[in-house]
């Protein structure tokens, strides 16, 4: 029940992101020195040349110190523009204003600074804002709303993080970025797994169960998981669901925006 990287996934991706921005000047990517961002990275270019990639390393306080130099390193190895701007006086201004913000609120507004940072810069080269998110994060609602969430395109956004890996693995992006843990660097030590409750590789499984329609028993019996991290992820799945839509609009009209009115 692993989900397989389909075999043409990486020439579709390209083919994805070429036609995607054809009218536009190219990609801005925000780099995290994760997995996600550094693959996303090396499809931009794949698909469109490094003279139309820009990436943008947007560091915080909890930004682990070894990530500036890696990003720096990854962007020189892709032959792209690289630009680091940091947003933490832009956090501590928000935040100045809601003296009330726990971690993940606070966390949530670093994500959405670093959206406020990648759009101005798109918008003046005539760029399109490449999102970095994954299947398996946007089916349990990891990610920020009009944060990280708000990009114009999602080139990986229907493979598993374990298709990931596999996908990074074999387009050869560099050990020191596949072999890191996952972290979105929202607050001081934290991890993308510790915050699911397990690994990506059951996550993973228990996903593909619910992508297949597969009652929560047959899940439970195939992938060998506990009922309880299954009922976990399908919980997470049902209460994410408002991330994954557009707006709701009440139809009123002959076609109606997200409705009806199809682009």
């Amino acid at each position: 029940m692993r989900p397989a990287l389909p075999e043409d996934a990486y020439q579709a991706i390209l083919t994805f992101i070429a036609d995607s921005t054809a009218v536009d000047g190219g990609a801005v990517v925000g780099l995290s020195g994760g997995i996600d961002s550094a693959l996303v990275a090396r499809l931009c270019v794949d698909a469109l040349g490094p003279e139309k990639v820009l990436t943008i390393f947007m560091p915080s306080s909890t930004t682990p110190e070894p990530d500036l130099e890696l990003t720096d390193r990854y962007a020189a190895s892709l032959g792209i523009d690289h630009m680091v701007v940091p947003i933490q006086g832009m956090m501590d201004d928000f935040v100045a204003s809601l003296p009330d913000a726990g971690a993940v609120a606070r966390g949530n507004i670093g994500a959405r600074c670093r959206m406020i940072v990648l759009y101005p810069l798109a918008r003046e080269m005539g760029r399109m804002v490449i999102g970095t998110g994954n299947k398996s994060e946007l089916l349990q609602g990891y990610f920020t709303k009009h944060g990280d969430g708000g990009v114009d395109l999602l080139p990986i956004g229907d493979l598993y993080k374990s298709q990931v890996l596999e996908l990074s693995r074999q387009i050869g992006l560099p050990k020191e970025v596949v072999d890191r843990a996952p972290s979105a660097g929202l607050w001081e030590g934290q991890t993308d797994e510790e915050d699911m409750g397990m690994g990506y590789e059951e996550l993973d499984l228990i996903l593909n169960g619910i992508e297949m329609q597969m009652p929560m028993e047959e899940i439970v019996a195939r992938t060998g998981t506990s009922e309880e991290n299954a009922r976990r992820v399908w919980d997470r799945y049902q209460a994410s669901a408002h991330k994954r839509r557009v707006p709701l609009i009440p139809k009123l009209s002959f076609r109606t925006i997200g409705s009806d009115w199809r682009e």
